[in-house]
C-alpha cells in the first residue's frame, strides 16, 4: 500500500520520535491510555458511552428546537492540536441536528483577497443568524498558534491579533450570541498513534496534511504557543474549557455536556446532562496537570 507523504509519519516514528513516545505506542494495550498523567488507564466502555451519548443527543435536539423557536444564536469554537479529536467531537455534537440550523465552519487557507482583509473578517461572515448554531472546526486562533509556529504571520501581526481579540470576543457576547471555546488536549504519544493509524487506513488518509508532517517535530514550539495563547485569551467573558482527549469517548461526552450547560432551553434536564468530569474537563490549568 502506498503511504501518504512517502511514509513520513512511519519514518518519524522509527527514527525521530522521542524514545518514551515510541515505547508508549509499542507497549500500548488495545483500549489502554498512552498518556501516563491521564486520570484513567482505559477508554470508556463502548456500551456506557453509547448509553450516555443517546441521552445527550435527545437533549441536543431539544436545545436545537428551543434555539430555533426563540431565535437564540450559539457559537462553539473547537481548537486543539492536530488529531486531538475536533472533527469526531463535532460529528458527535451534530449527529442528529438539522444541518440547516447547525453549520460546521472549517475554513481553508485564505485566498489572496481574504489575506488582505481585516483578519477577523472572514470569520464574521460565518457567525450565526437567529435560530442557528455555528461550530468552528478551528477558528481565528490559527493566528495565535499554527501561523505563529510555522512562520505564516509576523510577530507584529500576531501581536495585533492579541490586541484586537478581547474586543472581538466581547462584541460576540455583547451581541447576545451564546459563545463557548473548547480546547481538546491530546498527549504526544496518542497524537502520533492517531497519525500512524491514519497513515495506514485508506479511509482516513485524507485527514493528513503537509502541516501534520511538518509539525511532527514541533511539539515544544506548539506547547509554548498554546501556553501563551491560553494565558492571553482566557477571558471572563469568553473563558476556555479544556478537555483532555486521549479518550475520545469521554472527551465527546464532556464537550456535549459543556455545550448543553451553556444555555437554558425548554426541556433541559440537568439530571440527564450531568456535570462534565472534572478529572478531564476544566480550565487552562488542566493542560499543565494542575487542578
Amino acid at each position: 500500500m502506498n503511504l501518504p507523504f512517502d511514509g513520513a509519519i512511519s519514518r518519524y516514528f522509527r527514527k525521530d520520535a522521542p524514545r518514551a513516545v515510541r515505547e508508549a505506542i509499542e507497549q500500548a494495550d488495545k483500549d489502554g491510555i498512552l498518556t501516563r498523567s491521564y486520570p484513567y488507564r482505559e477508554e470508556m466502555k463502548r456500551k456506557d458511552y453509547e448509553d450516555r451519548l443517546e441521552a445527550l443527543q435527545i437533549q441536543l435536539v431539544k436545545m436545537q428546537s428551543d434555539l430555533k423557536a426563540s431565535g437564540k444564536r450559539l457559537v462553539v469554537v473547537f481548537e486543539g492540536r492536530d488529531a486531538a479529536g475536533k472533527g469526531g467531537t463535532i460529528g458527535a455534537v451534530r449527529m442528529n441536528l438539522n444541518p440547516r440550523v447547525c453549520t460546521v465552519v472549517a475554513l481553508s487557507k485564505p485566498s489572496d483577497r481574504e489575506a488582505s482583509q481585516w483578519y477577523f473578517q472572514r470569520y464574521v461572515d460565518w457567525l450565526p443568524a437567529a435560530g442557528e448554531i455555528a461550530l468552528f472546526d478551528r477558528s481565528w486562533y490559527n493566528r495565535a498558534m499554527i501561523e505563529h509556529v510555522f512562520g505564516f504571520c509576523t510577530p507584529d501581526q500576531r501581536e495585533h491579533f492579541f490586541r484586537q481579540l478581547p474586543d472581538f470576543e466581547r462584541m460576540i457576547v455583547d451581541e447576545g450570541i451564546i459563545f463557548r471555546k473548547i480546547w481538546l488536549e491530546v498527549g504526544r504519544a496518542e497524537q502520533l498513534k492517531r497519525f500512524l493509524d491514519r497513515e495506514q487506513d485508506p479511509l482516513k488518509q485524507w485527514k493528513l496534511s503537509p502541516i501534520d508532517i511538518d509539525g511532527l517535530g514541533k511539539w515544544d514550539e506548539y506547547c509554548a504557543a498554546i501556553d501563551e495563547t491560553m494565558e492571553r485569551s482566557h477571558f471572563d467573558v469568553a473563558p476556555w474549557t479544556v478537555i483532555l482527549s486521549d479518550d475520545k469517548r469521554r472527551a465527546r461526552i464532556a464537550a456535549i455536556q459543556t455545550i448543553l450547560s451553556a444555555m437554558d432551553y425548554k426541556g433541559r434536564d440537568m439530571d440527564v446532562i450531568g456535570t462534565p468530569d472534572p478529572a478531564i474537563c476544566g480550565g487552562p490549568a488542566l493542560r499543565l496537570g494542575q487542578p
